[in-house]
């Protein structure tokens, strides 16, 4: 197994050693040793461990995008860039992959199929909840595997090719797309929850959906429950009540 590959199947554990004092640090040196160790190899032991030690330090950003920075420490470090330097980038880098990850991710394609998901189980069943793990894994990997090749060939410039590049502008389509999913999901699960239900069940929804709708605009309630919060709750409130009422 290649290097790089060896550092793409690490990147999937990059939090399994995640601590308080360096977050996902230690996951990261990781990912970047077997690069470090190939590039190290001819010299002496003390730089490499050098340099692996460097890796290890505090560092935090989305697990996802990870690998954009483990490419461009490496980069970095077979261009011979200080220490001091490469300490400094790492630490910035941390602040926007977090936030680009964010969005794309957890706010974007993780509601988006889980929304698209819900819309489908109706007709294609368990069948559909299958798709979507197999998807976000494909995707994982497409964009573990493309971040990791960017910071391998931008290394220190990293930044500003991640600015002109696709991330930025499908991390805000992410998000658009997951708000449709989940309105689209929201009609077609209640109608499939709610039609085997009594009258009384029926009932009983209807009030938690006013309920929930008068908090998503109230003024005390506005800047904490989000549409994707209130629909998921709805979601959980009515497999609830249509295991009380089947």
């Amino acid at each position: 197994m290649t290097p790089r590959a060896q550092a793409l199947l690490r990147l999937y554990g990059v939090q399994a050693s995640w601590t308080y004092e360096r977050l996902s640090g230690i996951g990261v040196a990781h990912a970047a040793a077997p690069m470090l160790r190939e590039h190290f190899a001819s010299q002496p032991a003390e730089v490499r461990r050098a340099a692996v030690a460097r890796s290890a330090e505090f560092f935090n950003s989305h697990p996802y995008l990870a690998g954009i920075a483990v490419g461009a420490i490496v980069k970095a470090e077979r261009d011979g860039v200080p220490g001091p330097v490469i300490s400094r980038f790492r630490t910035a880098l941390s602040g926007p992959l977090g936030a680009i990850g964010d969005q794309l991710i957890w706010a974007g394609e993780v509601p988006a199929l889980i929304g698209f998901t819900l819309a489908l189980v109706p007709w294609f069943g368990i069948w559909a909840v299958c798709m979507a793990v197999i998807l976000h894994n494909v995707l994982r990997f497409r964009l573990t595997a493309w971040g990791l090749d960017l910071g391998l060939r931008e290394g220190l410039q990293v930044g500003a090719a991640l600015q002109r590049s696709w991330l930025p502008r499908r991390a805000e389509d992410a998000q658009r797309l997951a708000a449709f999913a989940i309105g689209l999901a929201m009609p077609l699960a209640a109608w499939g929850l709610l039609a085997g239900l009594p009258r009384g069940g029926s009932f009983v929804m209807l009030a938690v959906v006013l309920l929930a709708s008068l908090l998503a605009v109230a003024p005390a309630t506005r800047s904490r429950v989000t549409g994707l919060r209130v629909g998921l709750i709805l979601l959980t409130v009515a497999l609830i009540f249509v295991g009380e009422f089947a």
